[in-house]
């Protein structure tokens, strides 16, 4: 995953802070000078510097430019005791909480009770940090030694243990587009094992991985939902359940329109059965068991 050239910038400037190259004070290159000697545009160049201050590693000052920031006064101990591992886990953990949203590298280091560039020792920044977190979240599944008898049950096992895994960690499904998959090793492994299941079935290469992405997919894009559920829910005060019936007559009034029939006909048919409840379990389940049978028509079995 490459990143965008102003983050490629804003890392080489944290980078330099963090070895010293640049020291409280210093002046940092200004956006002409970026611009310049990075062949990018000034807008380009001014948003690598607005990112490295709303980490608090620079601060603007008047008529002088954008300087380093003073540094915070660290935890001796707590410094002493910092690690890779650590600050993943601190990671993962404000992500699993608030969204990749709240995630920083200031909000790490104020986590783990370190000054602030103490987590750049370990790692480049938050693109980076966040590869190594879901390498981590990837690296919590584990499949049995002695995998089900048939396809099928070994990729029941395979999309619910997934499921599972982006039940836990929601921000997985915001990594990026299936487009531009991740190259890291339990990434990797959990693709390995679900290959593994569609192995001697007579498909060809394309369509088992064709069926691979699909499955992947399936999961990940219910999985889309999960953290938009809490950030509605947070942003409103509302539950899913409150927020329809404060709009329910807002969707009578559609369906009574009379400008979208079939809408209104089924409408009509779910409140003559007790109305619908949209959960994302069950649709997850729902969905693999018809993806599930599509495969088994391919193999001639249904």
């Amino acid at each position: 995953m490459t990143a965008p050239p102003y983050l490629r910038i804003a890392d080489d400037i944290r980078r330099r802070i963090a070895a010293g190259d640049l020291a409280p004070g210093d002046r940092v290159p200004s956006t002409r000078r970026i611009a310049r000697d990075w062949g990018v545009a000034l807008a380009t160049a001014a948003r690598a510097l607005t990112t490295l201050q709303q980490e608090g590693l620079i601060q603007a000052r008047p008529r002088v430019g954008s300087v380093v920031a003073p540094r915070e006064p660290a935890a001796p101990a707590a410094d002493r005791d910092l690690t890779r591992e650590r600050i993943v886990r601190a990671a993962v953990e404000i992500a699993d909480a608030e969204g990749l949203g709240a995630l920083s590298m200031r909000g790490v280091a104020a986590r783990l009770g370190v000054a602030t560039m103490s987590p750049y020792r370990y790692v480049d920044g938050k693109d980076a940090l966040v590869l190594l977190m879901a390498d981590a979240a990837f690296g919590e599944m584990s499949f049995p030694e002695a995998a089900p008898d048939g396809w099928r049950p070994r990729l029941e096992l395979a999309a619910r243990t997934l499921w599972s895994l982006y039940r836990g960690h929601p921000w997985l499904a915001h990594l990026g587009p299936v487009t531009r998959p991740l190259a890291l090793p339990n990434v990797i492994a959990y693709g390995d094992w679900l290959l593994a299941a569609l192995e001697g079935l007579g498909l060809d290469v394309r369509t088992r991985f064709d069926l691979h992405v699909l499955l992947y997919s399936h999961v990940v894009g219910l999985a889309a939902h999960l953290e938009g559920e809490r950030r509605a829910e947070a942003a409103t005060g509302l539950t899913d359940d409150e927020w329809m019936d404060r709009h329910a007559a807002d969707f009578a009034a559609l369906a009574a329109s009379g400008r979208y029939p079939a809408f209104t006909k089924v409408i009509g048919e779910l409140e003559s059965v007790g109305g619908y409840d949209l959960r994302l379990d069950e649709l997850f389940e729902f969905g693999l068991q018809r993806l599930l049978d599509g495969i088994a028509v391919r193999l001639g079995e249904l």
